[in-house]
């Protein structure tokens, strides 16, 4: 078995596309800019609020945004984000489940492009926070998936060499970071990189239909 699993959130353990729009047309209204319904939401997440916001931007064909207009932005998001970080959210089914029987094996980890008190809060207000040793987020750019840092840093954490660390994932994001730091992959079938999948994606990596299915990959020895 791996000796330590790092989860992607949004897209892997949580649908949070509706709390991430929310956030995105809070932060655009207060700029008296059009806001945006979920299906376009969902297309531009996997790379933190920053580039979310600069997706959502580039839709509105305003290309050259000055630097102060998307730090405004970007701070009504987190404020509209911190206070309602799930509240229109869901866990993905059988989520639970995994977590409470992986938890009883081996040490688990967050590994996730939001910024880190966005992503505690969100496995806070979803409940599942206390599965986790250690929550790593992008909180500079630096740090994004599909870098590697995080997972290095994760695998310190979780006291796992990095080979034997397995990341949860629903996005090319996830599974270059993975391919980068030296260790395997899963690529979940439920979450919003789905579209991404075969085309962008090795044929070698296991992919998982449900949470079940999810556990018995990372059971193989």
């Amino acid at each position: 078995m791996y000796r330590g699993v790092a989860f992607d959130l949004d897209g892997t353990l949580v649908d949070s596309i509706a709390d991430i729009g929310h956030a995105l047309n809070v932060a655009f209204a207060s700029e008296s800019l059009p806001t945006f319904d979920v299906e376009q939401v969902r297309r531009w997440v996997g790379d933190g609020p920053d580039g979310t916001i600069r997706r959502a931007l580039a839709h509105l064909a305003i290309i050259d945004a000055d630097e102060l207009l998307h730090t405004r932005l970007r701070a009504a998001y987190d404020r509209a984000a911190l206070a309602a970080p799930f509240d229109h959210g869901r866990l993905y089914p059988g989520i639970i489940d995994a977590l409470t029987s992986l938890q009883n094996e081996r040490p688990l980890a967050v590994v996730t492009n939001k910024p880190t008190v966005l992503a505690r809060a969100v496995l806070e207000a979803a409940g599942i926070l206390h599965f986790f040793r250690a929550v790593h987020g992008a909180d500079r750019r630096e740090l994004r998936k599909p870098e590697p840092v995080m997972l290095f840093a994760a695998a310190r954490d979780l006291d796992t060499p990095i080979e034997q660390l397995c990341m949860v994932g629903d996005s090319t994001a996830d599974l270059g970071a993975a391919a980068r730091a030296g260790c395997d992959a899963c690529f979940v079938e439920w979450g919003y990189g789905r579209a991404e999948w075969p085309a962008a994606t090795p044929a070698s990596v296991p992919r998982a239909t449900s949470a079940s299915a999810l556990l018995k990959l990372l059971h193989r020895p």
